[in-house]
């Protein structure tokens, strides 16, 4: 019993405790004698329960087709790195008999801490085990050893709505290279799209009959509520940040022009609930749907004057930089990075057969945009297969994600490792889709 780690015990206890997260425990232990190898060969990922078995010894009551002087030569499994093909060689564990009276008196401490090691989307499994994991998210002790845990990592959030106008939701998990499905019936029946997430948040704006309203909720914690409205309450590009060391969030309302009327910038600060007015935007033609924050500033794409509009969150006030952009540029998006990096995403080029995607970065000394990269051809030509076609483009942390309405994935790039990576399945085949990274969080609060 003390081979065992803090997996071990957990896995243990799961599956004493129900039959449905069987699938779990199986990982903390294995069976011995002659059930050795059907475990091994259980835990491979790249091999399917429906391939073909070429060993001569490996197939029972079937034909050995290969010569009798063969000799059989041990090989690794291919596809698999040497740190797993190593670990097939480890010593496996002998079972161990759990007893019910020793591992109810796991210390409660002890169980919290494991639990919120589990991939967030775990959770939802283990929740039948029993009444009182059933109840672990109202479980504060859960909830600060969760809060304490580093990030699970990038997901990508997708977000659409079925034929009966019922919204549905699946989260890509870019460390586990899984979908999950994700319920989202508890948000209320209104005419919403989604504005983007934040710190295990996430935010929508739509329409409550003729009454413009936003909403921001928990996906994992299944809470929501509705902001108050704003002094001027219509229809505006908001973008949500949160700040985890204060455990609040604030909402950016940027002055679109509505009508012949410019609106004055609005904050929504979720320790005061309430919206406070600022500066008006002094720009005459903006892309106010191209924007992005980071460093606690928000950037959006002008056209006059030429160039981008700096909003500074602390002083309320907005900036002119006059960084001009690159000559044939298409279209272009403006990407977060981490601290103060900040990037354009576009097409480059007039005629098809010489367009390019391009990545630059703001310098801000210089107040130049440099380029850094470029989508390879056969990516290029794989994403979009017109000179035409409309694509999406988002980032966080140095990570830019490229979707094509006509394509059912999209094309990942890691600014710092410089690799290009397909994301696929069938939560990306929905042409009216809406998709943004997305931080898994317990302890992120609505209020």
């Amino acid at each position: 019993m003390e081979r065992l780690g803090f997996w071990g015990l957990l896995m243990g206890s799961v599956e004493k405790s129900s039959d449905s997260v069987k699938s779990l425990a199986c990982s903390a232990s294995t069976k011995n004698g002659d059930e050795e190898s059907t475990s091994s060969k259980q835990a491979s990922p790249l091999r399917s329960s429906g391939s073909r078995n070429t060993s001569p010894l490996g197939r029972v009551g079937s034909r050995n087709t290969s010569p009798s002087r063969q000799k059989v030569v041990k090989t690794k499994p291919r596809g698999f790195e040497e740190e797993t093909v190593a670990s097939f060689g480890k010593q496996v564990v002998a079972d161990v008999q759990m007893e019910d009276g020793i591992w109810a008196m796991l210390p409660e401490d002890l169980l919290n801490e494991i639990l919120a090691r589990l991939p967030p989307f775990m959770i939802f499994r283990i929740r039948s085990v029993c009444k009182k994991w059933n109840l672990i998210l109202q479980d504060n002790s859960f909830l600060k050893f969760h809060s304490n845990v580093s990030s699970h990592g990038p997901c990508l959030l997708t977000f659409w709505k079925n034929s009966p106008q019922i919204p549905q939701c699946s989260v890509f998990s870019l460390p586990l290279k899984t979908w999950y499905k994700v319920p989202f019936t508890f948000l209320p029946p209104w005419a919403f799209w989604l504005v983007g997430s934040s710190g295990g948040l996430v935010c929508f704006s739509g329409l409550d009959g003729l009454t413009f309203r936003t909403l921001v909720c928990n996906p994992l914690m299944q809470t929501w509520r509705t902001l108050p409205s704003m002094h001027y309450n219509q229809q505006r590009q908001l973008v949500m940040v949160v700040d985890r060391s204060e455990k609040s969030f604030k909402v950016i309302a940027t002055n679109d022009i509505y009508g012949d009327k410019s609106l004055p910038t609005e904050v929504y600060d979720s320790k005061t609930d309430k919206w406070s007015l600022h500066q008006i935007m002094p720009a005459a033609n903006l892309c106010s749907s191209k924007m992005a924050y980071c460093d606690s500033r928000l950037y959006l794409e002008t056209l006059s004057p030429l160039g981008l509009m700096m909003y500074r969150l602390d002083t309320g006030q907005w900036e002119h930089i006059p960084a001009k952009f690159p000559r044939s540029l298409l279209d272009g998006y403006l990407v977060a990075g981490t601290q103060k990096r900040l990037f354009l995403v576009g097409r480059i080029g007039l005629y098809s057969t010489l367009q390019s995607m391009r990545i630059w970065e703001l310098d801000h000394t210089k107040v130049s945009w440099v380029e850094i990269s470029r989508m390879p051809p056969k990516y290029f030509r794989a994403l979009l297969r017109l000179s035409a076609e409309r694509f999406e483009c988002f980032g966080q942390d140095n990570l830019i994600c490229f979707t094509s309405w006509n394509q059912g994935k999209g094309l990942l790039y890691n600014v710092d490792k410089k690799i290009w990576s397909w994301i696929s399945g069938c939560a990306l085949q929905s042409c009216n889709s809406q998709v943004c990274f997305y931080e898994p969080r317990f302890d992120a609060s609505v209020h």
